[in-house]
């Protein structure tokens, strides 16, 4: 059997769009102040939202009790609470450097670069940028501010703030494999935030695929999902059409019949083989097909497919 996949991705809302929308987003964050009995308090919003691949600021400003300058103010960001929290940023900033000052926070190199310190720590802003956020930035941020030197001159917002990271839908792979019972399925591996929803269309209608499930070992289960539909035929086409509120992503199968019977006793995927070519240039498309054309003429293996992008 000979398949071909094309894949088409269209984008409900351009970047542009999108820009706007994180800007309204950013606009509409509600705040929560925390304060404490010995007089300090912290303000942060309890939810944000952010698009993937734009960068976001968390904002977090505090108010203490102490009336007298320090020579240093510590700050730390975690993601995630306890013992399996994961240290973002943590700096400290001189009293006596300049506000304009390139290197106000003196954090460390081996840190994630992506996490900076927006605001100012001497004017009581702890705001954290994240450059250019991901689907895994999901989660619960935590801002705490110390003063060296002064066990209890502290304060960290227990709450902390919920940050969530949302993008269109993407394809990350539809292939064809043998069904448990007899026969062929083609199977669709999305990725997305709102988790996509997932539709089979055939050449006329839409079709009945099994009830998309959450990929484990892809990454975040509320990031990928799958779909599997079940006795796909040679001469067919099948379209996998996965949605949310910022887009569409789709790839259609065309399956041919092969001029080579598929052994009975073949049933491992090792003898199906897959050729995907999901991102590369054309050139190195080219010199991929050829190489396999080559092997699999070689080999005498029945089945392949290609997977074009657009």
């Amino acid at each position: 059997m000979h398949y071909l996949v094309q894949h088409f991705s269209s984008k409900t809302m351009g970047k542009e769009t999108l820009f706007v929308v994180f800007l309204i987003l950013l606009l509409l964050h509600k705040t929560a102040p925390v304060a404490h009995d010995d007089g300090w308090s912290m303000n942060m919003p309890t939810e944000m939202r952010a698009i993937e691949g734009y960068p976001v600021v968390l904002p977090c400003s505090f108010t203490h009790p102490h009336h007298t300058h320090h020579s240093s103010i510590q700050v730390v960001w975690r993601l995630g609470h306890g013992q399996a929290a994961t240290l973002l940023l943590q700096c400290t900033v001189a009293n006596d450097q300049r506000p304009n000052d390139a290197n106000l926070c003196q954090d460390d190199p081996k840190q994630d670069q992506r996490y900076r310190l927006e605001g100012n720590p001497r004017e009581h802003d702890l705001s954290l940028r994240v450059n250019s956020a991901a689907l895994q930035d999901s989660g619960r941020y935590y801002c705490r501010v110390e003063i060296p030197g002064h066990p209890q001159s502290s304060f960290e917002n227990k709450m902390g703030t919920r940050l969530r990271v949302e993008a269109p839908p993407r394809i990350l792979g539809v292939s064809v494999v043998p069904s448990e019972n007899a026969g062929y399925k083609a199977l669709c591996r999305v990725q997305g935030s709102p988790l996509p929803d997932i539709q089979w269309i055939g050449k006329e209608d839409i079709l009945e695929g099994a009830p998309a499930y959450p990929l484990h070992h892809e990454g975040p289960a509320e990031h990928h999902t799958s779909s599997q539909l079940q006795d796909v035929q040679p001469g067919g086409q099948y379209t996998c059409a996965a949605t949310n509120p910022l887009g569409k992503d789709q790839a259609t199968l065309f399956i041919a019949q092969s001029d080579l019977e598929r052994p009975a006793k073949d049933n491992s995927l090792e003898e199906f083989p897959l050729m995907l070519l999901l991102s590369f240039s054309l050139g190195t498309k080219v010199i991929l097909f050829l190489g396999m054309a080559v092997w699999m003429a070689q080999e005498k293996l029945p089945s392949w497919v290609i997977c074009i992008t657009h």
